[in-house]
């Protein structure tokens, strides 16, 4: 794979490329961390007396955050200091138990060196919370990302565009020279939000169908496609 990388790097110039930035989205677009996260929300409504879920059922619940991924999972009438209980224990959890069943979807690795030895600029924008972000971005893509950014106070989550917002400040890169590429319906108003275009990836928690009943305008199955998007093969 290195060697095709160079062989990109060589052929594809700053003028043929259709975007200088891809913006990734971290869970179900580059790892799949669904079990991890349906062990923390499983530990936490288990600790704090409620039904679980199934991991059918997790899918569906992230995708906004924290708050929002407990929100979802606890029963409707919950209270906010309930919630806030659960949260606490599903932090205490995952902070040690985010990388227990978590890897890379197939590909990713390879797209990611690919799209560097092709001049394009990498990033993540994630609303997971930010230290989960930058340790997992270390563990699995050390070296891939030019900027990785998550959840921090004061900030808000996607779908607002504040993150996405931030890495183009930081790589002095405009909204019209960058793609995102996500999995979700809260990624495709993400992407709208902060003036992108969009790829969503069918292998993540949400699916093709699901994708297409949301009006994504671009849906891809493979790496491959995703890189000849990006570079305009």
């Amino acid at each position: 794979m290195a060697e095709a990388a160079i062989t990109v790097a060589a052929e594809v110039t700053d003028s043929d490329m259709a975007y200088r930035l891809a913006v990734f989205d971290m869970d179900g677009t580059i790892l799949n961390t669904i079990d991890d996260l349906t062990d923390a929300t499983n530990h936490a409504l288990k600790a704090c007396g409620y039904p679980t879920h199934t991991v059918d059922e997790v899918r569906f619940f992230v995708g906004n955050g924290i708050a929002k991924l407990i929100e979802r999972a606890t029963p409707q009438g919950t209270s906010e200091e309930e919630r806030a209980k659960v949260r606490a224990a599903f932090m205490d959890y995952y902070s040690v138990h985010s990388a227990d069943k978590t890897g890379p979807y197939d590909g990713i690795g390879e797209l990611l060196q690919r799209l560097r030895a092709a001049g394009v600029k990498t990033a993540v924008v994630s609303n997971k919370p930010d230290v989960a972000v930058r340790d997992l971005v270390v563990k699995y893509f050390d070296g891939l990302f030019d900027a990785a950014v998550g959840d921090m106070v004061g900030q808000r989550t996607k779908p607002a565009p504040d993150m996405c917002m931030k890495v183009f400040d930081k790589l002095g890169i405009g909204p019209e020279d960058a793609v995102y590429i996500g999995d979700s319906d809260t990624d495709i108003q993400t992407a709208r939000n902060a003036g992108t275009d969009e790829i969503l990836v069918s292998w993540g928690f949400r699916g093709r169908a699901f994708l297409e009943e949301h009006d994504a305008k671009c849906i891809c199955d493979t790496t491959d496609e995703v890189y000849d998007i990006i570079v305009a093969k």
